[in-house]
């Protein structure tokens, strides 16, 4: 199975179709350890990149610049500006092809993880999208079945915030109150699995 521009637009749609009850339960997720506002900067972010639909065999790597462009333009927050950092890690990751294997998506996410942690500052293990991020990237590495891909990044999404639940969050403002983020969500990382949820859907 490959990845092409069309394919990975039909993706965005999947998730703006399921928007409306993430948007909720993302800004309470966020109203327990920061400023309740990740689901209405995701919906921003996702309304932005499904404006850029990709014409039929647009190279990868320019839909996902344009995504970049795109989030950059709809988000000044952290949060968005890391979002952005891994359009553009799988921009020049994908620059000139016009189809991915799927097989190959595990290093795109390793990287992108990476730059995404340079960005941020963050580290594994500090309880952050990047956390889901690599347990994304460790589980689709290599994997060339389609129709269990989506199967192997839900559980991997679910595995990882379920492991960090009882965890503090040592990065951002919610450092600030890190007994108090023991058995809650990280936003980020409740984000990443409920999009694995709607692309599957």
């Amino acid at each position: 199975m490959v990845l092409t521009s069309n394919s990975v637009h039909a993706a965005v749609d999947n998730i703006a179709r399921a928007l409306p009850a993430i948007e909720a339960e993302l800004n309470r997720a966020d109203s327990r350890l920061g400023d309740g506002d990740t689901g209405t900067m995701l919906a921003r972010v996702v309304g932005a990149i499904q404006r850029e639909a990709p014409a039929d065999g647009a190279e990868l790597g320019a839909t996902f610049s344009a995504y970049a462009r795109a989030t950059a333009g709809a988000t000044g927050s952290s949060l968005g500006t890391l979002i952005a950092t891994a359009f553009m890690t799988a921009a020049r990751a994908t620059k000139g092809r016009t189809e991915l294997p799927v097989s190959e998506l595990g290093a795109i996410l390793s990287s992108a993880r990476d730059a995404m942690a340079a960005r941020g500052g963050a580290a594994l293990g500090d309880k952050t999208v990047l956390d889901s991020l690599d347990a994304l990237a460790q589980a689709v590495d290599g994997h060339g079945d389609g129709p269990g891909l989506g199967a192997v990044a839900q559980a991997a999404a679910h595995d990882a915030l379920e492991a960090f639940r009882g965890r503090p969050n040592k990065i951002g403002r919610a450092r600030m109150f890190a007994d108090a983020s023991k058995g809650q969500d990280d936003p980020g990382m409740l984000a990443v699995l409920r999009i694995m949820e709607a692309i599957g859907r």
